[in-house]
């Protein structure tokens, strides 16, 4: 599997967050800003993306996914000690409950950015 065109970009606007923020603040501040900074260079980016999962034909479930860039990677932003499997589990549901095959989890709860390409 190879990682989408535009992931560089993406995993670019999620240093310039920050570079900006720094370390400390709530996961939703750095959704918010990410967001913006992916708007800010021109990429098209649905936040809080609606995900409907059907089991056998019946609706069973909707989740959100935090962001959705190009109508293609599905990104699951992080305030944590360190990414953990469930966050990779998570984007796989949510790659397979909108049929796409690449996602990212950026974490902003280090020192550093750190973040996992996800593929189903």
């Amino acid at each position: 599997m190879s990682v989408h065109p535009l992931s560089s970009k993406v995993i670019a606007c999620a240093f310039e967050v920050h570079t900006v923020l720094g370390s400390g603040f709530l996961e939703a501040v750095y959704l918010e800003a990410l967001y913006q900074e992916l708007t800010s260079v021109g990429l098209s980016c649905e936040k809080e993306k609606k995900i409907s999962i059907s089991y056998k034909g019946r609706l069973v479930g909707e989740y959100r996914a935090d962001l959705v860039v190009d109508d293609s990677i599905v990104i699951e932003t992080k305030c944590v000690e360190k990414i953990a499997m469930g966050h990779i589990y998570q984007v796989k549901n949510y790659l397979r409950g909108i049929d796409r095959q690449y996602g990212l989890v950026i974490n902003f709860g280090g020192l550093a950015v750190t973040f996992r390409h996800v593929f189903v």
